[in-house]
């Protein structure tokens, strides 16, 4: 053989033996990619299944006519966040809510309405059958009784609910490795030991789980309504922790961070079906605060929510979710609330 040939068929054995290294390396990061999310997928249906809690004889809402499908229909989850700590010796059945989120979600035009729902408000709760601060619902009739209660107030649905007590708020946060979140001001505040440790910052930075519990909490240097604000910002800004590339390798980590501090009435497969909302980017999310007023005409404080503004929001949450026509009237409805909110800051 000659020496030109020679080094030839080196050189093509060289190629050959670089292309089966290639592929045996791409395989094995294949399998190990494929093994890591088959695990990921049993750990989380694992999770799933002891997160799952049905509200009593209620398999779907009186305001629907079938079950919705997550995804494909429009659909609106209610946000419960609780204190059930022992500090306070409240358990799960008589804690009052300490966060009230509500969404509506809307797979064709991929956006989300997100309404803080001010602790103080006073609303009519039917589990009790008069007016009160809606925090309160809970802690007469619990997870039931909060849902009729926000369908009372806006004659929207409630498909689902998602309900966290602070131990999972901060070891979810801390799963992400933190949240960027834009704190107003210094101030030194309670923990979830109702402790004050917590030293916050002003400026925009990433806080851990501890200090986005307490930044989500605090009203005492402004007010409810600004507390909204604050938990709107922060529950978006862990959206976007969540679906961004740098946190696949987490999703672990905030299965475990779940654990048994949540409760659902979704199912895995209902869970997974949401997956379809951040596919290509994060929805449009847009923020709604309820205008109101201080009122201290019983004795007791209460957050009187405007009666006007109220019934623009409940259009723009019908409108949002299909249950009436949308029109280009709810949407100046929708700036002329936008900017009542503004004014009213």
């Amino acid at each position: 053989m000659k020496r030109k040939d020679f080094k030839k068929q080196q050189k093509t054995s060289r190629n050959r033996l670089t292309i089966k290294i290639l592929l045996f390396v791409t395989l094995s990061a294949f399998l190990v990619v494929a093994a890591y999310a088959i695990a990921l997928q049993q750990k989380a249906a694992g999770a799933a299944e002891r997160a799952y809690e049905a509200v009593s004889n209620r398999t779907k809402s009186d305001m629907r006519e079938t079950k919705v499908e997550p995804a494909k229909d429009n659909v609106s989850i209610l946000f419960i966040g609780v204190d059930d700590s022992e500090n306070r010796h409240q358990g799960d059945s008589n804690s009052r809510s300490d966060a009230l989120l509500f969404a509506t979600l809307n797979p064709k035009s991929k956006s989300v309405k997100l309404v803080s729902i001010p602790r103080d408000s006073y609303v009519y709760i039917p589990e009790i059958g008069k007016r009160d601060k809606i925090n309160h619902a809970h802690a007469r009739g619990g997870t039931r009784a909060t849902i009729e209660t926000v369908e009372e107030l806006f004659e929207v649905p409630v498909d689902y609910y998602v309900k966290m007590n602070f131990n999972a708020f901060i070891d979810v946060v801390d799963a992400l490795g933190g949240v960027e979140v834009e704190v107003p001001y210094r101030r030194l505040e309670k923990d979830e030991n109702d402790e004050n440790t917590i030293q916050l910052e002003p400026g925009l930075q990433r806080l851990d789980g501890r200090h986005t519990l307490a930044l989500a909490r605090t009203r005492k240097a402004d007010s409810d309504v600004e507390r909204g604000k604050r938990q709107q910002m922060i529950l978006q800004a862990i959206m976007k922790e969540a679906v961004s590339a740098k946190s696949i390798t987490k999703y672990g980590d905030v299965i475990d961070a779940v654990g048994d501090n949540m409760k659902t009435d979704m199912t895995f497969k209902e869970m997974m079906s949401f997956i379809e909302y951040v596919k290509g980017g994060m929805p449009k999310v847009d923020p709604i605060t309820l205008v109101g007023e201080d009122d201290m005409s019983t004795g007791t404080y209460y957050w009187k929510l405007d009666e006007v503004e109220l019934e623009e929001v409940k259009q723009l949450l019908q409108a949002h979710i299909g249950l009436i026509p949308d029109s280009s009237n709810l949407t100046n409805s929708s700036s002329n609330f936008n900017r009542a909110a503004t004014a009213d800051e």
